[in-house]
């Protein structure tokens, strides 16, 4: 990743996306690892019961601005329990920081990312896992949430302009190119969009 040019002022901005419950999280934090600790800005982070995926304007102008500016990004982070905004966490200039979380290659955040992975698990596997996980207490919000990922897939797919397709194994992942990779397979480019820059 350290090889990437940067792309968001000195910081090589990396996403990881895929369905709810395909593990990117858990492939983020060994990224991290992996790269000497660098940050990563978990997406359910900034989201709300309120704005699943009406984020946008924050990020930009929180985190992807400063960090363009070689300025540490600020953000509030949401608590899934009491239903509100709590402390502010900083995000600093690293020269890697990785976005995951569903929407992490939306088409917004395409022009500052210099790689886009993929979690390639089918959406009913990844829900499935995601409700296995969340557990009962969660069920009502699984219901809205299966509904609002379909429509911003829909919309706004990130699987077309995925750099690398990563599929976990039973021991580690197994990593391939992904369509961005790979021109014209399972693309759809519009004015602005793009793919962005091959790992």
């Amino acid at each position: 990743m350290h090889r990437l040019p940067p792309s968001c002022g000195p910081v090589r901005l990396v996403g990881v996306d895929g369905h709810a419950g395909s593990g990117k999280t858990t492939l983020a934090g060994r990224l991290a690892e992996a790269l000497g600790g660098a940050p990563v800005l978990h997406l359910d982070d900034i989201r709300s019961h309120e704005e699943l995926f009406a984020w946008t304007g924050r990020l930009l102008r929180d985190v992807v601005e400063p960090l363009s500016r070689g300025e540490a990004g600020r953000y509030r982070v949401y608590d899934w329990e009491a239903r509100r905004f709590e402390a502010a966490h900083d995000l600093p200039p690293a020269p890697v920081v990785l976005v995951e979380g569903v929407g992490a290659g939306r088409r917004a955040l395409r022009p500052y990312l210099a790689c886009l992975l993929w979690m390639e698990v089918a959406h009913d596997d990844a829900w499935t896992r995601g409700r296995d996980r969340d557990g009962s207490a969660q069920s009502d919000f699984w219901v809205d949430w299966v509904t609002a990922e379909h429509r911003h897939f829909a919309d706004d797919p990130s699987r077309p302009f995925a750099d690398l397709l990563v599929r976990q194994c039973s021991e580690g992942y197994e990593v391939l190119p992904g369509p961005a990779a790979t021109p014209g397979l399972n693309q759809v480019i519009t004015h602005r969009d793009g793919p962005s820059a091959v790992c």
